[in-house]
């Protein structure tokens, strides 16, 4: 039996606001029908963006960006914290799960550069490169029947809004050999002058248009369903951008080749009682259900270890398993 032909639309938001763009996002992702893939464009205006499972106060300078009528903003995918503007082109891959395929759509995005006269490719865990350098950085998300995949492209963006908005530790920086954020990214227009945004707009659509066929382009203004109107105010709460912070009794850190980790906890007669865990890690479930894993667990190297080896090792987290029960392992507890 032939293949049904896959469902394809183009949405491009007209708002610049974060919290609306974010609630959209995940609007589609609840909406989005079997045997359907949409391209979402949309642009922020002055915002940090942190991954699911980041600690705002560490990944970015929020007064100073609050203070100069920037939002910050948290997604439901992990990953680390972005810097996004007007000189900066967001794309959102949102489908059925079983459409889900990174090569297809990393295919969209390399060939949309190369319509533009520059060669990319797919680097590390998550970023596309240009000439060793970053333009775009990839999330991932993925709920019961649907996912997306989402990114940034910098097309010309101010990076010295970046810098100054953007704290990013010294080991993450010497790790990648760098010593600033900006020696690590490029701006496409840097590359081939004149690029615009509505250039790369019109050269993904083409991309995606040459991959799944020809189909609809809906534009959005800014309005507000009920069911949008109830996501905006879930992004734009301090609950969900900031949430709790919590004193703990004990931390741990450290930097590991899939991200960085922090890890609260605190005690109550020799047991851990809460944990919260902020990680910049791609796997942001992972993150949550270890979390959620160690409390209730005795305050005890072994049984620590024990508890991290009960979760189910599948291919994408065997690494950060065995690289905590490494890592505890040589803990003085």
């Amino acid at each position: 039996m032939p293949n049904k032909k896959v469902q394809t639309k183009i949405i491009q938001s007209l708002s610049f606001d974060p919290w609306y763009n974010l609630a959209l996002e995940e609007y589609l992702l609840n909406k989005v029908s079997e045997n359907q893939m949409i391209l979402y464009l949309w642009q922020n205006e002055n915002t940090v963006v942190i991954g699911r499972n980041q600690n705002p106060w560490k990944e970015c300078r929020c007064r100073e960006l609050e203070n100069e009528g920037g939002k910050l903003a948290r997604r439901l995918s992990g990953g680390g914290a972005v810097f996004h503007d007007l000189g900066n082109l967001n794309f959102t891959f949102i489908m059925d799960k079983k459409l889900y395929n990174l090569e297809n759509q990393l295919k969209i995005i390399l060939q949309a550069v190369k319509k533009l006269g520059i060669e990319a490719e797919f680097s590390g865990r998550n970023d596309l490169t240009v000439q060793g350098k970053k333009f775009s950085g990839n999330a991932f998300y993925f709920d019961t029947n649907s996912a997306y995949h989402h990114g940034t492209l910098l097309i010309n963006t101010d990076f010295q809004k970046l810098n100054r908005y953007l704290q990013v530790s010294k080991e993450k920086l010497n790790s990648k050999g760098i010593d600033s954020i900006q020696s690590r990214v490029v701006n496409l227009s840097s590359i081939r002058s004149g690029i615009t945004i509505e250039d790369m707009v019109k050269s993904l659509e083409e991309s995606f248009i040459e991959t799944y066929g020809e189909t609809i382009k809906e534009i959005h203004k800014a309005i507000f369903t009920e069911e949008i109107e109830k996501l905006y105010h879930k992004y734009a709460s301090w609950e969900w951008r900031y949430g709790e912070t919590p004193s703990f009794d004990i931390t741990f850190q450290n930097r590991f080749s899939w991200g960085d980790i922090d890890i609260g906890l605190k005690l109550e007669n020799g047991y851990i009682k809460s944990s919260l865990i902020y990680s910049d890690a791609i796997d942001y479930d992972l993150i949550q259900e270890i979390s959620q894993s160690l409390e209730g667990v005795p305050f005890c190297k072994e049984d620590i270890i024990n508890r991290i080896e009960s979760i189910p090792i599948k291919s994408n987290n065997r690494i950060i398993i065995e690289d905590l029960k490494e890592w505890f392992s040589t803990k003085n507890i």
